[in-house]
């Protein structure tokens, strides 16, 4: 089965369907890039990708040791080089709230799992990950 169906809608915006769910996701070229910038460009959809999949996988490691990391907000940045045009770095900032009670050894295994997520280790190692956890 596929896993999403992506329509160009003109004027540089496409409209990408989730197969399984219906979920839809639009796109616009960035301004920089002859766009509108009025929604996610597929290369903020790379970038939040990674701090996506950071969390969800700290998620499961925090879900399996019943650890609580509600509410933790993931800041991106993306950095954009030229020639060629392409991501070349990310900031990846983690906040967590205040009084998760996490020692020392939950939060190294929360970071390394982060660190291992599948986005992570798919992206060009010429790309920097600058990732920050603020505990």
């Amino acid at each position: 089965m596929q896993t999403a169906e992506i329509i160009y809608n003109g004027e540089l915006r496409t409209t990408a369907t989730h197969v399984k769910s219906g979920t839809v996701i639009e796109t616009d070229a960035p301004v920089d890039n002859n766009g509108k910038g009025e929604r996610f460009s597929p290369t903020d959809l790379v970038a939040s990708a990674l701090g996506s999949c950071m969390l969800t996988i700290m998620g499961i490691k925090a879900r399996d040791n019943n650890w609580n990391i509600d509410g933790t907000k993931v800041s991106i940045l993306k950095i954009m080089g030229t020639e060629p045009r392409r991501i070349t770095g990310i900031n990846v900032v983690f906040d967590f709230p205040a009084g998760h009670n996490l020692d020392e050894k939950a939060k190294t295994i929360l970071e390394r799992a982060a660190h291992a997520c599948p986005v992570a280790k798919s992206i060009h190692p010429d790309i920097v990950q600058d990732v920050t956890f603020n505990w």
